[in-house]
């Protein structure tokens, strides 16, 4: 979380000329409320549970397009096994303090209402970090202007894409 998923991956799927699709805007619409709302009322498990079918359906479009998932979306082994499938995964790579600065602009985010948000979100990365280790591709993301980092992936999936055609 924090991660720019949503603004860079809008970005990057226009440069690419396909959809944008944010996972967490459909489960919302498929649930008919909020992730804070779903989370308070039904729970995390109940939550990933309609993360992974909603982001199951949406790797079956055959149309291409930029999948912004959420932050606990690849820790689910079968999610990670769907998109390894149907796509490529891409992890943006922050350090602590930079997602702390993000998130802390926001009050939407249920895993950070703790007493200790930001000890909260440093377990949370000692945790996924060594699963999202596991994506395709992974770009640093550093405090510089969207669009650099924008470039920077834009990159990094041409240089996957060539070594891929390259291996064939």
């Amino acid at each position: 979380m924090g991660a720019g998923k949503s603004s860079i991956g809008r970005r990057l799927a226009q440069r690419l000329g396909v959809d944008f699709v944010d996972a967490d805007a459909e489960i919302e619409a498929a649930a008919g409320r909020t992730i804070p709302e779903i989370f308070q009322e039904l729970g995390e498990p109940a939550f990933r549970d309609g993360e992974r079918r909603v982001i199951r359906r949406l790797l079956e479009d055959r149309t291409p397009h930029v999948l912004a998932t959420g932050g606990g979306a690849f820790m689910a082994p079968d999610t990670r096994e769907a998109i390894k499938e149907k796509g490529l995964s891409l992890w943006l790579k922050a350090d602590l303090d930079t997602l702390f600065e993000r998130v802390a602009r926001r009050s939407n985010r249920p895993l950070l209402k703790t007493a200790d948000p930001k000890e909260t979100l440093r377990n949370l990365m000692a945790i996924r970090y060594p699963v999202y280790a596991e994506a395709d591709i992974v770009v640093e993301t550093r405090r510089v202007p969207i669009e650099t980092t924008v470039e920077k992936v834009y990159q990094a999936l041409v240089a996957h894409l060539n070594q891929c055609h390259l291996n064939q």
